[in-house]
């Protein structure tokens, strides 16, 4: 037992790293926002989807459940969705953030897949608002989107599938993916000229940030409930 301590303990202390980074660069982050210093604001978003990940690496037993592997996988494609558009201007740019993000929430929904007895697919009704949802920011959009038209609807209805499916992990998942398609609403208003807010980066980010936490921790209450975690206290 004596001989056990210390390994559980260095797992515990690097999860707790990991958190307490992650939960630091999200304020540093948010406060650059606020401040408008671009560059130490690009700085610190590409090392927040980092910092989640392995949070929930850290809080998950190896071999890790589908659903873990999944959230993992998406958080990456979140990360080049959050990186990649840096390196590139226009277009290609919002192409490349739309493309990074797309995958993830392809993989966000089929983490949730198995799930979808619980979720609000069985309540078709309920369901449909979210579809109407995201089909009334695709008409606010459409007549700025030109071309980009196709993209937005594809990933409006994919983002949409993904916040129904996350109501099967309960109501903290319903409530981040909804958040989620708030956040990303409002990329999509700002970029077609429909809706800017003051400080509208901030208010993306944190929604962001906000969704993305609460995803990962509905996931990492569900595998702890099928005892395949450890608590995240340690």
């Amino acid at each position: 037992m004596r001989d056990g301590a210390p390994m559980r303990a260095a797992p515990a202390r690097a999860l707790s790293a990991a958190s307490a980074g992650f939960l630091a660069i999200s304020g540093a982050h948010l406060g650059t926002q606020l401040l408008g210093l671009k560059g130490l604001a690009d700085l610190t978003q590409v090392l927040l989807m980092p910092l989640l990940a392995a949070a929930l690496v850290l809080a998950t037993a190896s071999p890790r459940p589908r659903l873990v592997r999944l959230m993992l996988l998406g958080l990456g494609f979140s990360w080049l969705g959050d990186s990649v558009p840096r390196l590139l201007a226009g277009e290609a740019g919002f192409l490349a953030m739309l493309g990074g993000f797309l995958i993830a929430q392809c993989l966000y929904a089929a983490a949730f897949w198995p799930f979808r007895d619980r979720s609000l697919l069985r309540r078709p009704g309920l369901a449909l608002i979210y579809l109407a949802v995201a089909g009334v920011i695709v008409v606010l959009c459409a007549p700025a989107a030109g071309t980009l038209l196709p993209a937005v609807a594809v990933y409006a209805a994919v983002i949409a599938l993904m916040a129904v499916l996350a109501t099967g992990l309960g109501a903290l998942a319903g409530i981040g993916a909804a958040v989620f398609v708030l956040s990303d609403a409002l990329i999509a208003l700002n970029s077609f000229g429909v809706l800017t807010l003051p400080g509208h980066g901030f208010w993306v980010m944190l929604t962001y940030l906000a969704a993305q936490t609460m995803l990962i921790l509905a996931v990492h209450r569900q595998v702890r409930a099928s005892g395949e975690a450890p608590s995240l206290r340690g």
